[in-house]
């Protein structure tokens, strides 16, 4: 079967599921092209508070692009406009403007890793294999996913991964800060709906303020955008969840936020 991407919701979750099993995930060019609009839907989903990026099964979570597709996708004429769809993809991803969470289960490589490195929090199974092997297939790699591998490991390790593109297991991978946890394999999945939980009871407009920070923070000094940021944090201080939270705390019950 031709691989896909779907979307699963459940309250305030929306998760994209990178499905083709046969090939353990790996992202075929349509489902590239896919990425973008998703993307975009949950981000203007006000029901959707937190996403979360997974593949289908427990095998794998992306094991990189899908390589049978290469000789008609990524050579001679066709090899341009294959890196702009994929950029648009990752790009697309970073730019959701709510929490983005990865839960990886197994094979986490090549394309794989690159989308894992748009979540903002990451978290694996013990069988996690990671790898951006990049150079045993003589591709060139693009300088804004070196840039966000380097600014989320540090130079030397994204030196290592790149120069080797040898496989690092999942405590290897989390000594170097490219997850945020490992967890044993049955217990990954509720680990992490926990999180959602925990995420999606916040006020949905601090979490944007704070993750427009974070992202303007990332970009080079002269790119920045302090009034993105501070209009951000003004519709915060306006905001009817401000109200709600203030209240909640001096009546000591739980707040309940609107994202409003």
């Amino acid at each position: 079967m031709p691989g896909k991407i779907r979307v699963q919701r459940s309250g305030p979750l929306a998760e994209i599921v990178f499905d083709h099993p046969e090939r353990r995930n790996a992202i075929t060019a349509d489902m590239w092209r896919a990425i973008p609009e998703i993307a975009r839907e949950l981000d203007a989903d006000d029901g959707v508070r937190v996403v979360l990026l997974r593949g289908a099964g427990d095998v794998a979570f992306v094991s990189g692009a899908d390589i049978s597709q290469f000789k008609q996708e990524r050579t001679g004429a066709e090899a341009g406009r294959y890196e702009e769809e994929n950029t648009t993809a990752f790009d697309a991803l970073s730019s959701i403007g709510k929490p983005v969470l990865a839960a990886i289960h197994g094979f986490c490589i090549g394309g794989g890793c690159a989308i894992a490195l748009t979540a903002d929090l990451r978290y694996c199974a013990e069988d996690a294999v990671f790898a951006i092997p990049a150079a045993r297939l003589g591709l060139g790699y693009n300088a804004a996913g070196i840039a966000t591998l380097t600014r989320i490991v540090g130079e030397p390790r994204a030196k290592e991964i790149f120069m080797t593109a040898r496989r690092f297991d999942a405590h290897e991978a989390h000594a170097m800060g490219l997850v945020n946890g490992v967890l044993p394999k049955a217990e990954l999945d509720a680990f992490v709906l926990k999180i959602v939980e925990q995420i999606a009871d916040n006020a949905p407009l601090t979490l944007h303020a704070a993750k427009t920070a974070f992202r303007d923070l990332a970009r080079p000094e002269s790119e920045r955008r302090p009034d993105e940021v501070r209009e951000a944090i003004r519709r915060c201080i306006d905001s009817h969840d401000y109200a709600e939270g203030v209240q909640a705390f001096l009546e000591k019950r739980r707040p309940e936020f609107q994202g409003r």
